[in-house]
């Protein structure tokens, strides 16, 4: 396993790498890895000669009330992990490298970036595309593997994919879960035992909604309150969205038409922490 530090190390090593021939998968993480992280590096690993995990936890995708500084950073244990999954090089630059003084340019996610999650967080997805776009130029992967828990991410890296011509090849790794239902997220970690019992909710929910909609239920309203209903009768969890909305566009969507995608996503505190989950379905 090669840990780099430094971007110009990163940089040179990714184009003798290319110069050879060799085939780069890059994973973005915050580091924390867990199963979901694994998976996604295992599904690189079959598609590259060289997979590139990089861990860095990003500022400017956290809002000034969120848990940056205490999100979990253990680069040790994560750099053990990522070679276990399969991962040549570990990637994991310092802040002030990343963002150096007078550091200025951002890459802005559009409409894409405000609605769900980016309602909910302003800005976050300016600072996810911001810090993807420099880590695409830093390892110069031929693709990148992200994961479908975090959907919108999946949407809006896709669209820049191509608005900015990386010529990146994506792929998009199905949600990893626990036994029990729970979407694998470094979050989990912050639930105390007793909200870490209710969390599987959020997938009892989503289930929950596919399920009227293979029986012939084709009003968004009628979904999202089914949704809601299965997390509020079986949790303290407090909602802060449910939504069923375009696949593709990310636009909320009243009612569902056969053979279309559909994306229905969801975001629930339990105390101060924010777990999200999703589904994504062709409709019957």
């Amino acid at each position: 396993m090669n840990v780099i530090r430094d971007i110009l190390v990163m940089q040179q090593t990714a184009e003798s790498l290319r110069r050879s021939g060799r085939r780069l998968a890059v994973v973005p993480t915050m580091g924390a890895l867990h199963g979901g992280h694994a998976e996604l590096i295992r599904v690189a690993r079959g598609h590259a000669d060289s997979v590139i995990t990089t861990i860095f936890v990003n500022p400017k995708q956290f809002g000034p009330a969120e848990d940056f500084d205490r999100y979990p950073r253990d680069l040790e244990g994560d750099t053990a992990k990522a070679a276990a999954a399969g991962s040549t090089i570990v990637f994991a630059p310092e802040t002030s490298a990343m963002y150096a003084a007078g550091s200025a340019t951002e890459v802005d996610p559009g409409r894409l970036g405000t609605v769900l999650e980016g309602a909910s967080r302003p800005g976050h997805f300016r600072g996810v595309t911001t810090v993807v776009a420099k880590l695409f130029n830093i390892t110069q992967p031929h693709l990148a593997v992200f994961g479908q828990k975090d959907a919108q991410q999946a949407v809006i890296i896709r669209r820049m994919i191509a608005d900015l011509n990386f010529g990146i090849q994506l792929i998009v790794v199905p949600i990893v879960r626990e036994p029990d239902g729970l979407a694998m997220s470094s979050r989990n970690a912050y639930l105390t035992p007793a909200q870490r019992k209710e969390a599987p909710v959020l997938s009892r929910a989503l289930r929950r909604a596919e399920e009227i909609v293979r029986a012939g239920e084709r009003r968004s309203g009628r979904i999202i309150g089914e949704t809601s209903s299965v997390i509020r009768s079986g949790s303290s969890g407090r909602i802060d969205y449910v939504s069923v909305a375009d696949g593709s566009t990310l636009e909320e969507i009243p009612a569902l038409a056969p053979g279309m995608a559909v994306l229905i996503s969801l975001a629930v505190r339990f105390g101060e922490t924010r777990l999200i989950d999703n589904l994504t379905m062709q409709v019957p």
